[in-house]
């Protein structure tokens, strides 16, 4: 089982306070920490974390945080063969706040505006040997959906996670394996006009809806809508906790699990996630979720 990840690759410049400060407001921080990061590269470290063959494709900055970027991927596991390094364009980095269970995020893109197509064309051959590609919109859209178009000709099974939120052009959601989007997101790419339950049957076993603490919701072919509820936990930071729940839903998919096994397996890496401070350090092992797994079941 081999997983690309076409994304982001960013540093995340982390401040922690009581709570995220309201517009004009200025708060005492706790603490600022520089953490690896980028949803791109988030995402290719929960999965590797789980145990999955992962290559990261994607460009950072001939700078100190673009070396601290790729030295970490390594050693979490994740190949960096193909990541292009760019002289003169700073690395990607995410200003975020945490506070009272929360974050806020700005993400300056840098060097992952550059992930366009020409990168991809000296990529798409090394591509073509992975068994999933797994995209987010951190990277520019037309990239996005170039990648989506290229697999979809290969016929590569795709999870496309449209984050931050973005339109989503309906050839594109068509062309896709599985959709991931959050309510918010859901909402920006098919409308108002649909409950939550008339989306999911739309795209039965495509479109997989993340609600937080409310879970995750697909519906089956069969026609019944699925509802895994999140497990609880004590949380410490939220950050990473989308990016863990689709590395670790695109690691059982592409080891042939079926959704309802997938999304709590998912639900539960996720959860695990925000017990522990920043995105990639507080990622879980295989072990740790079959563990709390086995402690829910009981």
């Amino acid at each position: 089982m081999k997983l690309a990840v076409v994304g982001s690759i960013n540093m995340d410049m982390t401040v922690t306070a009581e709570r995220i400060p309201q517009k004009g407001e200025t708060l005492k921080g706790d603490r600022i920490s520089y953490i690896p990061g980028g949803k791109g590269a988030n995402q290719a470290v929960a999965m590797a974390k789980l145990g999955a063959e992962v290559e990261m494709f994607g460009c950072v900055g001939d700078d100190s945080n673009g070396k601290a970027m790729l030295d970490n991927l390594r050693k979490s596991g994740v190949k960096t063969d193909h990541i292009r390094v760019l002289k003169e364009v700073p690395t990607g980095i995410a200003m975020i706040t945490v506070g009272d269970n929360d974050n806020t995020i700005v993400v300056v893109a840098g060097a992952n505006g550059e992930v366009d197509k020409d990168y991809v064309d000296s990529i798409k051959e090394e591509l073509k040997t992975y068994d999933m590609v797994v995209l987010q919109h951190e990277i520019p859209l037309e990239t996005v959906h170039y990648v989506v178009e290229l697999c979809a000709a290969e016929n590569i099974p795709v999870v496309l996670n449209p984050a931050p939120a973005a339109e989503v052009p309906m050839e594109i959601i068509e062309k896709v394996s599985y959709l991931t989007p959050n309510e918010h997101e859901a909402v920006l790419i098919f409308g108002e006009g649909s409950s939550t339950e008339e989306l999911l049957k739309q795209y039965p076993e495509k479109l997989v809806i993340t609600q937080g603490s409310r879970g995750v919701s697909t519906c089956l072919k069969s026609g019944e809508v699925l509802t895994v509820p999140a497990r609880k936990a004590n949380v410490a930071d939220t950050t990473g906790a989308g990016d863990t729940l689709n590395g670790a839903f695109s690691v059982q998919i592409a080891g042939g699990a079926g959704m309802k096994d997938a999304l709590t397996y998912a639900n539960v890496a996720a959860s695990l996630s925000t017990e522990k401070f920043g995105a990639q350090s507080g990622m879980p092992t295989a072990e740790e979720v079959e563990e709390a797994i086995r402690r829910l079941k009981g």
